[in-house]
Order: C-alpha cells, then sequence, then structure tokens
C-alpha cells in the first residue's frame, strides 16, 4: 500500500480536471465553431460578388450563336488572328522568361541600393493602363523614339507597326507577371542548397542552372503560364504600338475588338475562344491555386 506520505505519481488524467477537447467550441476538430450559420452582412456581399463575376461569362454562353459557330470559327480571318496570338504570345512568354528569370533573381538573391524601386518600377506595367504602355513604348522604339531612330539609322530597323511590335508589346506588360511569380519562388525557396553548391566549388551560376533552377521550376511554368495568358488577352499597348492590320498585327483581342462593330456574333464567337483558353489556364494552375 502507498503511504499517505509519499507523492501520488501523476499516472494519469487528475480526477479533479476535466480533459480538454480539440477543435472548436462545438468540440468539431479544426472548425472554430463548428458548421454554424454564415452572418447575414457577409452573406449577401459575397453572394453579390459572386453573382456580378460570373453573370457577365453566362451571358456570353447563352447569348453565343452556337449553331454558326463552326462557320465563325473556321473562316480565314479567325484562323490568321488565332495563328498570330499563340505565336506572338509564345514569343513573348519566351522573351519574359530570358530576361524575367535573372531579374527575379537578383530581386529576390542580391541586395542592392534602390532594390525597392527596381521592384516597384517592374510590377509598374501591372497598374499602367494599356494605352500608356504602348504610347510609352512609341517614344522609346518609334521611328523617333529615344532608342527607335538610332535604331532605324544604324541598322534599319523598324518596330512600329510589325509583329514584331506586337511581341514587344505583349512582353512589356506580360514580363512583371512572371518575375513577381518566380521572385516569389525563389524567396520561399531554402538559399543553402545554393550555400552548399558554392562551397563544393560550384560557381552561382552553376549553383543557380544545376540547384535552384530545378527548385523553382514549378514557380517558373507558373509564371509562365500566367504571362502566356496575360500576353494573348493583351489590346491596349498592342494597338498603340503594333496597330491592327489583319494578318501582321492584328490579335484575337484586336479581331474581337473590329468584328463587335461590324458582326456581333462573330466577336462573341471569337471571346468564346478566348474564354475556352483562361480556363485552359485556370486548369493548368489548378494545384496552384485551385486547391489551396
Amino acid at each position: 500500500m502507498t503511504s499517505l506520505d509519499e507523492p501520488v505519481t501523476a499516472t494519469g488524467p487528475r480526477p479533479d480536471r476535466p480533459r480538454r477537447r480539440r477543435g472548436g467550441p462545438d468540440g468539431r476538430r479544426g472548425v472554430p465553431g463548428g458548421r454554424r450559420g454564415v452572418p447575414l452582412p457577409l452573406l449577401l456581399p459575397g453572394v453579390l460578388a459572386l453573382a456580378f463575376l460570373l453573370l457577365p461569362l453566362l451571358a456570353l454562353l447563352v447569348r453565343a450563336p452556337w449553331r454558326s459557330l463552326p462557320d465563325q470559327l473556321t473562316s480565314a480571318e479567325v484562323w490568321q488572328a488565332l495563328q498570330l496570338s499563340l505565336v506572338s504570345a509564345t514569343a513573348a512568354t519566351a522573351v519574359s522568361l530570358v530576361l524575367g528569370v535573372p531579374l527575379a533573381w537578383l530581386l529576390a538573391r542580391t541586395d542592392f541600393p534602390g532594390r525597392g524601386l527596381v521592384r516597384a518600377l517592374v510590377t509598374l506595367p501591372l497598374v499602367l493602363p494599356p494605352v500608356v504602355g504602348g504610347v510609352a513604348l512609341l517614344l522609346a522604339l518609334g521611328r523617333n523614339g529615344v532608342i527607335g531612330k538610332w535604331l532605324d539609322a544604324w541598322f534599319g530597323v523598324t518596330l512600329p507597326f510589325t509583329t514584331t511590335g506586337v511581341v514587344i508589346a505583349e512582353a512589356f506588360v506580360a514580363m512583371p507577371f512572371l518575375v513577381i511569380s518566380v521572385e516569389g519562388t525563389l524567396r520561399a525557396a531554402d538559399p543553402r542548397y545554393e550555400e552548399a553548391a558554392t562551397t563544393l566549388g560550384a560557381s552561382r551560376f552553376t549553383a543557380f542552372r544545376r540547384v535552384t533552377l530545378p527548385l523553382i521550376a514549378p514557380g517558373i511554368a507558373a509564371g509562365a503560364v500566367l504571362a502566356w495568358a496575360r500576353a494573348l488577352g493583351e489590346f491596349g499597348a498592342t494597338i498603340t504600338f503594333a496597330g491592327n492590320f489583319p494578318g501582321r498585327t492584328q490579335t484575337m483581342p484586336l479581331a474581337v475588338y473590329l468584328a463587335l462593330q461590324n458582326d456581333p456574333e462573330a466577336a462573341i464567337s471569337l471571346s468564346l475562344v478566348l474564354l475556352a483558353v483562361s480556363i485552359a489556364v485556370l486548369a493548368g494552375l489548378r494545384d496552384r491555386w485551385m486547391t489551396t
């Protein structure tokens, strides 16, 4: 028998202290408050916001000319605009990858004076009106632009109102999406892997190419998809800097704008194509956004 003077060993729950329940106040694990009712001041604005975002898309599907849709989409003008859009958006994404990934690495891995200002300037095209971006490109790369006049005088290169101008305009507005995505991925990645590679004799570029690049590949892929989708839907900078010439600079958004004035059904059909592309982009990014 245990003496009354001996301390009692706590081998189990004390009878005078009730066991604490896990989860919310109603006992359901991980859900504070359980499945209680949603507050009405939050429910109504949320439903209105959802309706505001979805109703225009549903109206596009309801008013679509489904019977004449095959004829609308098989016309030569549509295929020219679609082909040009796909090629130019892919080329703009390639330019964004070649230039944007090193810029994202500099912003994430190096410390230099004015880095915050550089980051703000990089994100400026995200909030800048696209038409203003097109005007800025004209002033920089036009025939009488700051750089364009020298390109024309020395090399005979004219960029505005050409297919190359379309690629430049789309890359200008799409590259910030890639830079932001890759920079965020780089900040989340552990830099000690690069440091370990450099201590083993690898150069900084070799460590980036062999260690960092495979680690951030999902972030680069997501940023590239976003940049490609943004380039595909670009309108303002493209029409200002490259014009609207069928077969040369007329992309799908420009074709939609032109068709809306003369043939609304054709404009709806072209809009359905861009809507399908946007849905495909969301499906490709489902593991990054839709499951978080």
